[in-house]
């Protein structure tokens, strides 16, 4: 997404020099309206700080929610990939990750400080079950909101239209209600948009106490919707369909290790180093046991004269200003090669 990576860039070159360590404590927790109506509109603008913000609330209904549903163990990741130290010596990442049955990997990673709050939320299935993804990506600072909430599809719902039947069918009518609370956030490039459904909320807004509990109450509608497609979900047992399943998260996997415009934030924080550890082993963690293809097997139209990747984040230069659905959920961004 060019606007988000520019905004996030722009945000981080005042942000971070002096950032102070925020307490990550559970927000207290309070009874969320029911924002999915015309009502929840903003009303209290917050104070000139990321302070008041903290996604840890939205980490533990998380957990909480999935606890009660299956079998919820730390990951082996857990082990190397818990809390870091920031560069400035102030700023904590924390990280936490756990596997399930019918879960792969369930992971999050959290940063606040006083400027910036960060959540990078993931659900990945095991590649027996074609479920979607579940991906939470929230950037906050004192002046402003970067916000993608969606239901990653695995496989194109562009091309393949049982497959949007069979997820994302039912899921219309929630999708419509949040894009109503939160207008599509600008340019969304064409080769990005493969990776996102037709219930996908990418927005942005000013800090508002009524809008972050909109957000949490979106937040928690979504989540509980996937809980409800993996549990429902039957065990592939055809070997060519796990193989398509696997090959189809690995896809994304790679490109989301080499186009997240997040990545910038990390080497900020952490160094180059320590920034593409953390990519490729934690938050895109399957990139070595999913599949051996690299970037440019996937995506050959990024390959440089010399071999290399392209560093632009769209070949086609093809991006789209508002939401390219209909109220159905039919695509109607035109004839484009995605």
């Amino acid at each position: 997404m060019d606007l988000r990576s520019s905004l996030l860039t722009s945000c981080l070159s005042s942000s971070l020099i002096k950032p102070q360590l925020l307490t990550s404590s559970l927000i207290t927790n309070s009874i969320i309206p029911n924002c999915t109506s015309k009502k929840c509109k903003s009303r209290h603008v917050l104070k000139a700080s990321a302070g008041p913000f903290s996604y840890q609330k939205f980490i533990h209904f998380a957990l909480d929610e999935t606890k009660r549903r299956t079998l919820l163990v730390p990951s082996p990741l857990q082990e190397k990939y818990s809390s870091m130290t920031a560069m400035d010596g102030t700023t904590e990442l924390q990280m936490l990750s756990f596997q399930a049955p019918k879960m792969r990997l369930l992971r999050s990673l959290s940063i606040e400080n006083e400027a910036i709050q960060i959540l990078d939320f993931a659900v990945f299935s095991r590649p027996e079950f074609d479920v979607p993804i579940f991906c939470a990506n929230f950037f906050t600072t004192a002046t402003m909101n970067i916000i993608v909430l969606d239901l990653n599809p695995l496989h194109n719902v562009i091309d393949q239209r049982n497959y949007k039947e069979k997820y994302f069918k039912r899921l219309i009518p929630l999708g419509l209600r949040y894009s109503e609370l939160f207008p599509w956030g600008g340019k969304l490039t064409s080769e990005s948009l493969k990776f996102f459904s037709p219930i996908v909320i990418w927005t942005k807004f000013p800090p508002s106490q009524d809008r972050y509990e909109c957000l949490y109450s979106a937040f928690k509608e979504y989540y509980k919707a996937w809980l409800e497609l993996i549990a429902q979900a039957p065990e592939e047992i055809d070997a060519s369909y796990i193989k398509c399943n696997r090959e189809a998260q690995h896809k994304y996997l790679t490109w989301r290790a080499e186009k997240d415009p997040g990545h910038g934030i990390l080497k900020r924080l952490i160094g180059e180093r320590h920034a593409q550890d953390l990519v490729r082993n934690f938050l895109f963690n399957g990139l070595d046991e999913l599949g051996s293809k690299g970037f440019l097997d996937y995506f050959p139209e990024y390959r440089c004269e010399d071999g290399s990747v392209n560093d632009k984040r769209s070949i086609l230069g093809k991006s789209f200003e508002n939401r390219p659905w209909d109220a159905r959920g039919e695509f109607i961004g035109g004839d484009i090669k995605i």
